[in-house]
């Protein structure tokens, strides 16, 4: 299994929200900081948002915040609205397979339960764990913001 780059920001950009709750974060400056293209990222925060996971505020000092509070945020949840696909091989995708062995094959079983427990132990995971780390809040933000230190 491999995580598509739009989910990967996406949890990039979640953790950065949720290491600085105090202020909102400007699409450009995220972007800036983690080398991302602004298009790109605007495409994410917009699936981010459209999922609730993140608001937009508009106008002078509007950015980006959380929607809701990190320990609401499932990371299991932001990976199955952010992937688009996951057909790990032909025989998941009935309108593309062209598997010979997909009649008497076994091997379909123990994939999809291989996924089940991937989405599975991601659930058990909030944005507030991947930060919980003593100390890890201070490291992050000083990641996110450079200048501040």
């Amino acid at each position: 299994m491999r995580l598509t780059l739009h989910t990967d920001y996406a949890l990039r950009v979640l953790i950065s929200l949720a290491v600085a709750q105090d202020r909102r974060h400007t699409i450009e400056a995220i972007s800036q900081r983690h080398g991302v293209s602004n298009n790109h990222l605007m495409k994410v925060t917009r699936t981010l948002t459209l999922a609730g996971f993140v608001n937009g505020v508009r106008g002078r000092n509007g950015g980006l915040e959380l929607a809701r509070p990190p320990e609401e945020i499932r990371v299991g949840e932001v990976v199955r609205v952010c992937e688009d696909n996951f057909a790990l091989v032909d025989c998941f995708d009935a309108s593309r397979n062209r598997c010979l062995l997909t009649p008497a094959c076994g091997l379909r079983g123990p994939l999809e339960e291989a996924l089940a427990a991937f989405i599975g132990v991601l659930d058990r995971y909030s944005l507030a764990d991947l930060i919980a780390r003593p100390g890890q809040q201070k490291e992050l933000r000083q990641l996110v913001f450079p200048a501040e230190t």
